[in-house]
């Protein structure tokens, strides 16, 4: 392995070592102001701890206007069940198999530790040259952008930003979509349970992944997979009432397991026979998307005292049967390209409320708006107490931006052909950054990374090389 590939990669498994799960990233902030001092650069850090590191030009390139090198400190914390993990404490484990780095059945945090480690190695590499630099390492990328959100509108002094967070190093990202969150919260009204048997039903084994640049494969989504069996056996016996229900982990990611316990009157007996046919033709659905999926439908020993009364229990599996997951509208401009998506991304229960967040996608801010209405009808109609948040643009692509054009040029005397150019259906910080600072001329790079969001995540060696030999005379040339 080439000694900076394999430098980099010192560099990322130490940053691997620190946990970023998002909205915990003060160890890694530290962390990254304690490198900036070790190599005696200038930074600052702003009360959100996002970072910027001033690295100066080498010399003969002081005149060149500054350039930023942008990345997020956090990571999606996704484990497999059997998993033991503690991502608040736990190192994330770096495996190299051939070509592949992965991690021990969780996530990687390629997306986006690797973008600091290309950073920090140009930073501190002096035989690179380059303009002055500003290395900005925001927080909170992933749940809803609010790192970049929360810049001040001098925090910067570039002009010029190269983002190092798109998963494919044959292409260039110049344009995103924008999104919003959706919370529907359902008060919990529990009441005593009489003579009935209480069971508890799971999805699992499902493939998952980005709820992005995933969701138009068509995977199974585990909490509405989830309705879906608790409507038809709902329907069956029309008194079927919930004890508890979650599902999913992260508002990014396609939820891969779900779970309820509820009760059934004392009548019904045996409904993993019942259902079994209904089981095997929602596996039948998705052999292709999902092979792994598994319903397990099991007796418990004891039935608890309480339980979600039957009018809640009744508006919580129509909401979830109601509402929408996947591809609203494809693009009416870029072929074969997501315009307008929906996620339905978690359930969770506190002593008090269960709440289903729902997490929307678009390129076109008006679809935004109106497939976030479509959500927030369904809570309302469920009698919910719901909230959207106010979300982030879409980032515009620039056909004629220079910063294109240079590295385009550079792509191709460094590996012999045209880059391919994309608009992504995911939230990049490059559109909360050029609302922020007009005039702002970015680009979105990286290597590839397969199955982020999920355990499954990997990242390709030899293109994390390809993306080291782009950068490096692409830097020297602005």
């Amino acid at each position: 392995m080439d000694k900076e590939i394999q430098d980099i990669l010192d560099l990322f498994t130490e940053i691997n070592a620190i946990p970023r799960k998002s909205k915990h990233e003060k160890q890694i902030s530290d962390w990254l102001m304690a490198w900036a001092k070790e190599h005696r650069f200038q930074a600052k850090r702003d009360k959100l701890l996002n970072v910027l590191i001033n690295v100066p030009a080498t010399p003969g390139y002081e005149n060149r206007p500054v350039v930023i090198l942008q990345g997020h400190m956090d990571m999606v914390c996704e484990k497999t069940p059997d998993s033991s993990h503690d991502f608040s404490k736990d190192p994330i484990k770096v495996l190299i198999d051939g070509d592949w780095v992965h991690a021990d059945q969780t996530t990687l945090g390629a997306d986006n530790g690797i973008a600091i480690a290309i950073a920090l190695k140009i930073a501190s590499n002096p035989s690179i040259k380059h303009p002055a630099l500003e290395l900005l390492f925001t927080v909170d990328e992933e749940t809803g952008l609010t790192g970049a959100s929360g810049l001040s509108s001098d925090f910067l002094r570039g002009k010029i930003l190269l983002n190092i967070d798109s998963e494919d190093d044959k292409k260039f990202t110049i344009g995103c979509a924008g999104g919003r969150d959706t919370n529907i919260t359902f008060q919990r009204d529990m009441e005593d349970i009489n003579s009935s048997k209480a069971y508890s039903i799971s999805i699992s084994g499902l493939s998952g992944g980005h709820s992005g640049s995933d969701i138009h494969k068509g995977r199974a989504n585990a909490n509405k997979l989830l309705g879906r069996v608790l409507d038809h056996i709902y329907r069956d016996v029309n008194e079927l009432q919930l004890i508890s229900i979650s599902g999913g982990s992260a508002h990014n990611a396609i939820p891969r397991d779900a779970k309820a316990l509820f009760v059934l009157p004392s009548v019904i007996s045996d409904p993993a026979s019942r259902y079994e046919s209904f089981f095997l033709a929602l596996q039948q659905e998705y052999k292709t998307t999902d092979p792994g999926l598994c319903i397990q439908i099991k007796q418990l020993t004891e039935s608890p005292p309480k339980a979600y009364s039957r009018p809640l229990t009744t508006r919580i599996i129509h909401t979830l049967m109601a509402l929408p997951h996947g591809v609203a509208n494809m693009s009416a401009t870029i072929p074969n390209r997501v315009e307008t998506s929906s996620n339905v991304a978690t359930l969770t229960e506190d002593e008090d409320n269960l709440t289903l967040h729902t997490s929307q996608r678009s390129s076109v801010m008006s679809r935004l708006d109106e497939i976030t209405r479509r959500i927030e009808s369904v809570g309302f109609l469920a009698d919910a107490h719901v909230v959207s948040g106010t979300g982030y643009p879409a980032w515009q692509p620039n056909m004629d931006s220079p910063l294109l054009k240079k590295c385009i040029a550079v792509y191709k005397r460094v590996h012999g052909k045209e880059p391919l150019i994309e608009v992504i259906h995911a939230g990049l910080e490059c559109g909360v950054i050029g609302a922020k600072y007009p005039g702002m001329d970015m680009i979105s790079f990286g290597p590839l990374i397969v199955n982020a969001h999920s355990p499954e995540e990997k990242m390709s060696l030899s293109s994390l090389e390809k993306v080291w030999k782009f950068i490096k005379p692409l830097l020297e040339e602005l």
